[in-house]
Formats: C-alpha cells, structure tokens, sequence
C-alpha cells in the first residue's frame, strides 16, 4: 500500500493519504481545510485519483477539507454514523468497510473523546495499520469533557476495539505534540500512562475528570463547520443587499424567527418566508438542494445554525443576513419592515 503521512503545524492534525498503487485509488483520512492545496498537489504528482474523504470525528480544534475536495474531486465523503453528519456521503457503522483497490478500510467505533468517532483498520500483506483519531493518542488520548464525551465510554471503546488487536498492530493518531508519528499496540498497553494494563475504568475516568484542560481555540468556529463537511459561514451584509435588490430578489428568503418577531417591531423583508428554526428541518425536506438560500433571525446566530443545519442537508448555496434584521434596520429603517 502506497501510504504517507502529512502534518498540519498550526492544529497539530496529522493527514493520512492511502493509495493501492495497482489501481492508483486513493483515501485522505482527516484532511485540513488550509492544507487542501498541498494534498491535492501530491496526489496528482503520485498519479492518483482520490475516491474517498474518511473522517474519524467531528473535529474541534481545525476545519475539514471533506466538503471542498468533494467539490474539486468528486471524493465520496465517509464519517461513522454516529456523528450525526448529514451532508457526508456514506455514514458507516461499526463493522462496515469501504474498498480501496485491493485494501479494505474496516470501520470501528471508537466512542467516547466524542459520541460519533470511529477509527479505520487496514490490513496490509506486512502489517495492520490502525488510524485511531483521538480515541487514542500516543501515551494519551482525546478529552472526554465536550461532544457528548464520555470517559468510561471511551476506556472500552479503546480496550475493546484497539487494544484488542495484535501487539504490533501500528497506531496512527489524529495528533501529536512532541514530535512522534506512531506507536504499536504493545507500547500503549505497556506505556500510556492514562489507559495501560492495570488501570481500572474508574482510575481512567478519574484520571480525565481531573485533567482541566482549556477549550480549543477554534472550537466556535470548527465544530459548526465540520458539522457542515467543512463549510464556513457564508455571509452577506446588509449594505450590499440594500445596494442591489436585484441580488436580494435571487434569494429565496427565510426567516427563522418566531411568528411575533417576524410581526414585531423590526418587521420583515419583502417575500420572506417565516420557517421558525425548530421547524425548519422538516420544512425543507421538500425544497430544491440548489436553490441559493438567504437565511434571517434577529441578529443572525439562529441563521448560522440554520445554514448549518441546511448545509448538512445537502443544500449548496446558503448564505445569512450578517446582523439579521437588527442590522437591516439600523442601515435603513424606513425600509427595512414591511407589515
């Protein structure tokens, strides 16, 4: 199997690219949105095709390349289905495998440093290659303190699913922060000061209550993102609306507001459709994926979980109303409301 690993500096994200060097189809397990550039120029050099985008979690401390190198490619996107992430392609449960040329990528959930992450096993003709996300970690492993974490959880996600496997079964992990690239099985048993043999599941669980550990820098912003295969926000201001209403008559326009905020005193948009944002997913069950989406609340938050959700959805072009009708109304009040 033709392999490389590649780092992200900034989050620390290892990417992993798999290739059988037969049928030149290729995998990137975890790739990072700034890093799209160098991990497209290298599977072009290597004569490959990508066929699959793989994701361990949903990650908090980087943004996702799946969505974007789908869009570039035509890469199938695949998380564990627990991840609750609508807009990738194949959502895969334990057991399940996806096809590489000759190699299977065997699906295992590992949850506990989140309720949906999964780790990917190859079997290769030398050796078991187990890519373990933040399950495990080189002498550690993910915190267990947000995304529906769970400590006991992942202490037998990681006995059961990967310190199971053959001692020499190497891991590569989602990050690293001293420089090291991999470890095997047996190390991890012996030396991860967290999860080797002897330590109880209550130990671990105490271990990890007691860590107290900042919240990732990028969490606001990734979490939503990779929720939505990679999707930044996408904005637009009110000046440039109010400048072309040619450009606000290409929206379909929705408001996601309560019915007496949409009727209260900051009024409306011409043609806007109340859909309140608890309804909303049932609601657009019957609208066109490809139409362009203009999304309003009051200040614009309820919009951005709005696109988010509409993103996992499948929709392609949705955009929100940067300030929502607050801004709306403070740039031109008179004609901002409209009944």
């Amino acid at each position: 199997m033709l392999f490389r690993q590649l780092m992200d500096e900034a989050s620390h994200t290892f990417t992993y690219l798999l290739a059988d060097p037969v049928t030149k189809k290729a995998a990137l397990i975890d790739p990072v949105d700034r890093m799209i550039d160098r991990d497209l120029l290298l599977i072009e050099e290597l004569g490959l095709t990508l066929h699959y985008v793989l994701e361990t979690h949903v990650h908090a401390d980087h943004v996702t390349a799946a969505g974007e190198l789908r869009r570039r490619t035509g890469a199938t996107t695949v998380a564990g289905v627990a991840a609750g992430v609508g807009c990738a392609d194949l959502l895969l449960n334990d057991g399940e495998h996806v096809r590489l040329g000759d190699y299977r990528l065997e699906v295992r959930a590992t949850p506990g440093h989140t309720q949906g992450c999964v780790s990917y096993i190859v079997h290769t003709a030398a050796r078991t290659l187990a890519f373990t996300g933040d399950a495990l970690l080189i002498r550690g492993c993910g915190r267990t303190d947000f995304q529906g974490g769970d400590a006991a959880m992942l202490y037998r996600s990681v006995r059961e699913k990967l310190f199971s496997m053959p001692a020499e079964t190497v891991i590569y992990p989602g990050h690293d922060y001293r420089g090291r690239t991999s470890s095997t099985v047996g190390e991890e048993r012996a030396h991860n000061p967290r999860l080797r043999e002897g330590i109880s599941v209550d130990e671990f669980v105490t271990i990890m209550s007691e860590l107290k550990l900042a919240s990732p820098a990028m969490m606001d912003i990734a979490v939503p993102a990779n929720m939505a295969c990679g999707a930044r926000s996408a904005t637009v201001d009110v000046q440039a609306l109010q400048a072309s209403p040619e450009k606000l008559a290409s929206y379909r326009i929705i408001d996601v507001r309560e019915l007496f905020e949409f009727d209260g005193p900051l009024g409306h948009l011409p043609g806007a459709e109340l859909v309140p944002l608890a309804t909303l997913g049932e609601a657009a069950d019957s609208w066109r994926r490809s139409q362009a989406i203009l999304l309003i609340c009051k200040s614009g938050r309820r919009a951005e979980t709005a696109r988010v959700n509409l993103v996992a959805r499948g929709f392609s072009d949705v955009t929100v109303l940067a300030g929502g009708m607050t801004a709306w109304r403070s740039a031109e009040p008179d004609v901002a409301a409209c009944g």
